[in-house]
């Protein structure tokens, strides 16, 4: 199952995202949390503290992702051929979660019980020459050529506020959790991708954050609605994690507070409660290799991409055969 969390900046979405990936590795489900925020602090967020992470990013290699996900797909002849949105076809290298291939050994490292891949940073050699949606490639094209069972769980921290629907990464999951504060502009962010989301299918599904009390709770429940899925309080145990104090079982979860853990659960069984759609995802990810292939691709390749399009390919765990 595959999981953005999404929010303004500042609403503790990267806080959200670390926490429930490791609730999940906890349980000894196997999941796999990336960094696709413009601002890289997932590692960190997870417990890595001194030295650079030493995990090559996605965005840094994307040339290198094409040559090896393309495969023998008659229809992607060069990684020239290929953009972020080409979808898989018969041919295609697919992937399984944390499997034995060149992908997960170069771009995998482990922070304490969780593997993270990073999409990198947006530095000033990217600047205005670049959109940091080029360095999300990497992910969308990981997520296209991906082949995810049940019980296994990819976690993306997204990039803050609606920007993240500059791409078609934000049709890539199974289901996107919102973080936002009960302020105005938490709530703001949540009416954009409510907008958007329906357009496209998408489920959404709010995690209210920063909760001191009643009427924080009930300001929500009068702006969200029935998206609201569950809240969090105000956590000592983060702060001090975050403070580099020491609080006891900062590299756990056990000093977290009840309803907080509780929350966690809640999380996980929203996202195990709702099946893979197959083709609902493979259908999101022709119709917007179609729109980019029609509005610059083609024109940027100097090729036809909507030929990549594979009629006969089919989606899910058949395509492994």
């Amino acid at each position: 199952m595959r999981i953005a969390f999404v929010g303004k900046g500042g609403s503790g979405k990267t806080t959200l995202s670390a926490l429930f990936s490791r609730h999940l590795a906890r349980s000894g489900a196997p999941v796999l949390a990336v960094d696709g925020d413009i601002n890289q602090h997932l590692a960190e967020a997870l417990g890595h503290d001194g030295d650079d992470l030493d995990a090559p990013p996605l965005g840094a290699h994307v040339a290198d992702i094409k040559d090896y996900l393309r495969g023998s797909n008659p229809r992607v002849t060069s990684r020239e051929a290929m953009v972020k949105t080409t979808p898989p076809g018969r041919g295609s290298r697919l992937l399984r979660l944390l499997g034995d291939d060149e992908l997960h050994a170069r771009h995998v490292r482990r922070v304490g019980d969780v593997p993270l891949m990073v999409t990198g940073e947006f530095d000033e050699s990217d600047l205005g020459v670049a959109c940091y949606h080029s360095k999300l490639g990497g992910v969308e094209l990981y997520l296209n050529h991906l082949v995810d069972g049940p019980g296994e769980y990819v976690v993306v921290d997204m990039t803050a506020g609606a920007d993240a629907f500059a791409s078609g990464l934000f049709t890539r999951f199974d289901v996107t959790f919102l973080v936002a504060e009960p302020t105005r502009k938490g709530v703001s962010v949540y009416r954009q991708y409510r907008d958007h989301a329906r357009e496209f299918g998408i489920r959404i599904a709010v995690i209210g954050n920063k909760v001191t009390g009643e009427d924080d709770l009930l300001f929500l429940k009068e702006h969200v609605g029935e998206d609201l899925l569950t809240h969090l309080v105000h956590s000592s145990w983060v702060r001090a994690a975050e403070q580099g104090r020491d609080e006891g079982d900062l590299g756990g979860l056990g000093g977290l507070e009840p309803h907080n853990r509780h929350a966690l659960t809640i999380l996980r069984e929203a996202v195990d409660s709702h099946p893979r759609d197959w083709s609902a995802l493979h259908r999101h990810a022709v119709e917007f290799h179609l729109r980019n292939a029609r509005s610059w691709a083609n024109e940027a390749t100097g090729l036809d991409l909507t030929a990549q399009v594979d009629p006969d390919f089919v989606p899910g765990p058949a395509s492994l055969a």
